[in-house]
């Protein structure tokens, strides 16, 4: 299917969510990604007690160790996986193929999900992911000193939430790449009740401030497509990031793409994105 066919089909299918959209959008990437599909060079390693405490890596070892891009996946804080549980599964593993395309150690998690497990899971979990690449990874050809995070939706919700929760944050990663994230701009919608709780409990919870105050380096995404409370939550953080620092981040908005299709598509012909998380990955390593 040709860049324009897809950016057509996406362009069709608006600002909507839900299984048969994200069915959809898989759809047109299927035969793209599984052809491009590349194994784990090591898969489900444990990098905690539980049993969605698990990672795989992308990228072998070489001579010189490499930066590691540690993928958070999205799913609405109750749902999606790594990937890879057979040859060519390439949903959300696609993201650490594309880093190790581009001469990175990509590495693509899971985390303890919604109802069962609530806030701060998801984010104590990234953290006890970075511990562990920090730990570990120069064992696979990753250098500690050199680790990005990668969230999508949920998944840029729970890197948010572990700036916040680590105050040490800088001094274990170089920088975080969130796209289409929900920070604490708007109103929570009620299903996110799942992970949060109770409605009067949010306040204190949001990722906001951190992600707002921060010194680390970001690279901010949204989609045309993404539904229109994402984008307000994109403009609000780059509008108070340019008030606190005097500056915006990096950005990018991506036409013709969705809020599905903003992970979904990286390692396609589609490079935009690609290209901007390799070239600010290089910039901060």
């Amino acid at each position: 299917m040709s860049l324009h066919d897809i950016t057509q089909a996406i362009t069709a299918m608006g600002t909507g969510l839900g299984p048969d959209v994200l069915a959809a959008c898989r759809a047109l990437f299927d035969t793209e990604q599984r052809a491009g599909a590349i194994a784990p060079s090591a898969r489900d390693i444990a990098y905690g007690p539980h049993e969605r405490h698990r990672l795989d890596l992308y990228g072998g070892a070489e001579s010189a160790l490499k930066p590691v891009l540690l993928f958070v996946h999205g799913g609405a804080f109750v749902m999606g996986d790594k990937g890879w549980k057979e040859p060519g599964d390439w949903p959300n593993a696609a993201v650490g193929m594309m880093a190790a395309k581009l001469g990175m150690v990509g590495a693509v998690m899971n985390y303890r999900l919604a109802p069962d497990h609530l806030w701060p899971s998801g984010s104590e979990d990234v953290g006890a992911a970075v511990d562990w690449l920090r730990a570990h990874a120069s064992q696979h050809g990753g250098d500690p000193e050199r680790i990005v995070l990668l969230g999508t939706s949920a998944g840029s919700v729970h890197v948010a939430g572990f700036l916040r929760l680590r105050p040490d944050h800088r001094d274990l990663v170089r920088g975080a790449v969130l796209l289409s994230g929900l920070y604490g701009y708007t109103p929570l919608d009620p299903k996110d009740e799942r992970y949060y709780g109770a409605p009067e409990t949010y306040a204190g919870k949001m990722p906001r401030e951190a992600v707002a105050a921060t010194t680390l380096p970001l690279l901010l995404a949204c989609a045309q497509f993404d539904p229109p409370r994402f984008q307000a939550e994109f403009l609000s953080l780059m509008t108070e990031r340019l008030e606190r620092h005097g500056a915006m981040p990096r950005a990018v908005t991506l036409s013709g793409q969705n809020h599905y299709t903003m992970a979904m598509h990286l390692g396609t012909a589609d490079r935009r994105l690609a290209d901007e998380i390799a070239r600010f990955v290089e910039d901060i390593t």
